[in-house]
């Protein structure tokens, strides 16, 4: 690629809500290199934060839900006659889809290309897996542009799915076991994915943020032992398992508290209903907290005596493993996904049985009763965290995939 040149790089962003996807994307924007490249991000959903992209970048917001159909699908299944019929919900469902691709996804796709054409892109990053963005990968068929999917996850090899992955030109994984699951699972090459892991910028966190400042705004005493689940108020990132662990360790650890930290995307509202309802019908008010979304997490890291990240899924690579080992935390995570991959058992966290909440317990209590555990896997995560994370290293591995396909 010429020096001379400056390449339009346009980002879309199409994810279910404010999490580490866009957190990741917004760090990759920042620390291009901008003598070579100009980037610009759409994104499929607005908000303060998402807004704050356009003092880093051109930023764009299109509108990627016009008919909340999701929420259509929902109520039209709580109408008996609707599961009394199968033909009547073939018959629905598939005009729901419809409806989707014509209401939602053309108006979205046609803004997009439009976008893309004006910005002159010179290549397409799609930001998530390729089904949910195939607006951008269509987008770069038609304008004749490379395109690049960010692959956050494991995905079933059904046949849209497999010809969603057709589309781009090449993958970024976010670790080990994401690529292992496209080659296996829908038979990505291995020569069109690259790993990548995910880089924050470590030198801007600020190792000695008040945690103090997050327990007083959060009622959480200071001899309170404060355990911390992490992350969007969606099912999968194991909310329900964090509540059935709270269970078996209130009465085993005095002045337990156990702090549920992250916002809840619009299409999950009736899911927080429901884990607040159950805290109130379990009587675990005395014990759990929800503090909603919260932006600089340093702070909550550092006000936590552990950090957990319980995902009942695999999880690629979540971005609390790489902040919390970054900060030099206490964590616990799932022996499965990305968890398993960049955390070592006993050396940088302690590791569970997934979907288990008695051996989530048994994980939590071996710190509370040893801190001297604590503070030594705290230590081996921060030195593993700046070998591994960097944000500089991540940039500059995307970079040079940018230039192969832009020779």
């Amino acid at each position: 690629m010429s020096n001379n040149i400056k390449k339009h790089i346009l980002y879309v962003e199409n994810g279910i809500g404010y999490g580490g996807a866009i957190i990741c994307l917004r760090h990759l924007v920042r620390n291009l290199d901008p003598a070579r490249y100009i980037p610009m991000v759409v994104t499929g959903r607005t908000g303060l934060d998402y807004q704050g992209i356009a003092n880093e970048a051109k930023w764009q917001h299109i509108t990627d839900r016009h008919i909340d159909i999701i929420g259509l699908r929902k109520k039209i299944a709580a109408v008996s006659l609707f599961n009394t019929s199968a033909t009547l919900r073939l018959v629905i469902n598939q005009l729901l889809a419809r409806a989707d691709d014509l209401c939602n996804f053309l108006p979205f796709f046609l803004q997009l290309l439009w976008t893309a054409k004006r910005f002159k892109a010179d290549l397409i990053h799609a930001n998530n897996e390729p089904l949910c963005n195939r607006a951008a990968l269509l987008a770069g068929k038609i304008l004749r542009i490379p395109v690049v999917c960010h692959v956050r996850g494991d995905h079933d090899g059904s046949r849209l799915m497999q010809w969603a992955y057709s589309l781009p030109d090449h993958f970024i994984s976010v670790s080990n076991w994401v690529a292992q699951s496209m080659q296996e699972k829908l038979h990505v090459p291995a020569n069109k994915i690259s790993v990548i892991y995910d880089g924050i910028a470590l030198e801007k966190l600020d190792l000695n943020a008040d945690g103090t400042e997050f327990r007083k705004q959060h009622k959480i005493p200071e001899d309170a032992y404060a355990v911390g689940l992490v992350g969007l108020l969606i099912p999968w990132k194991g909310q329900e398992l964090f509540l059935d662990t709270a269970k078996l360790l209130r009465d085993a650890i005095p002045n337990l508290k156990m702090v549920i930290i992250g916002g809840t995307p619009d299409d999950c509202a009736s899911y927080e209903k429901m884990l607040r309802q159950r805290v109130a019908f379990e009587q675990l008010e005395e014990f759990v907290i929800f503090t909603g979304h919260i932006a600089k997490m340093e702070s909550v890291y550092n006000g936590l005596d552990v950090v957990v990240s319980a995902s009942i899924n695999p999880e690629p690579l979540g971005t609390v493993v790489i902040e919390c080992m970054a900060m030099g935390r206490p964590l616990i995570g799932p022996n499965h996904g990305g968890a398993a991959e960049m955390m070592e058992h006993h050396k940088t966290g302690l590791l569970f049985t997934p979907r288990d909440p008695v051996s989530l317990a048994v994980e939590i209590e071996k710190f509370y009763l040893n801190n001297d555990l604590q503070r030594q896997l705290g230590h081996n995560a921060r030195l593993h965290a700046l070998d591994t994370f960097a944000v500089g290293t991540h940039a500059g591995k995307i970079q040079a995939l940018y230039d192969s396909l832009l020779q």
